[in-house]
């Protein structure tokens, strides 16, 4: 029952971050377009760990923004989210879309290496 009950918690605090993401003034997180990607609340529900990734802008000077705006996050939370804690936030930088690309970038190569082998193979087979 606490498992369903933490991930409805984790749920509503990504939801409600999309939207008081975009009301923070720090140009260090405002300007580089950040998103919440998850959310992991202790089962006590005191602790929240935020993961989150950027298109643009500098990671450190991210990290450095969402570290100042917490206590202005989780004032937005509480006013929002119907606990009795609201839970302590950290900011994890999630690399999971990164490395997705990077995986992508790989197979793509490979599978053009492919092709470009298959290709002379054809063309060797044509030759004789």
């Amino acid at each position: 029952m606490a498992n369903y009950r933490q991930n409805k918690v984790n749920s509503a605090v990504v939801a409600e971050m999309a939207s008081i993401l975009r009301e923070i003034k720090d140009p260090r997180v405002a300007d580089s377009f950040v998103t919440v990607t998850a959310a992991r609340v202790s089962p006590d529900l005191k602790y929240c760990r935020l993961y989150y990734s950027s298109l643009t802008g500098d990671k450190a000077e991210i990290a450095r923004g969402l570290r100042s705006a917490t206590g202005f996050i989780r004032s937005r939370l509480a006013e929002r989210l119907n606990l009795r804690v609201t839970p302590e936030l950290t900011f994890e930088a999630d690399s999971s879309i990164e490395n997705g690309a990077r995986i992508a970038q790989v197979l793509r190569r490979l599978e053009d290496e492919r092709a470009a082998a298959s290709d002379d193979g054809e063309s060797e087979e044509d030759g004789e």
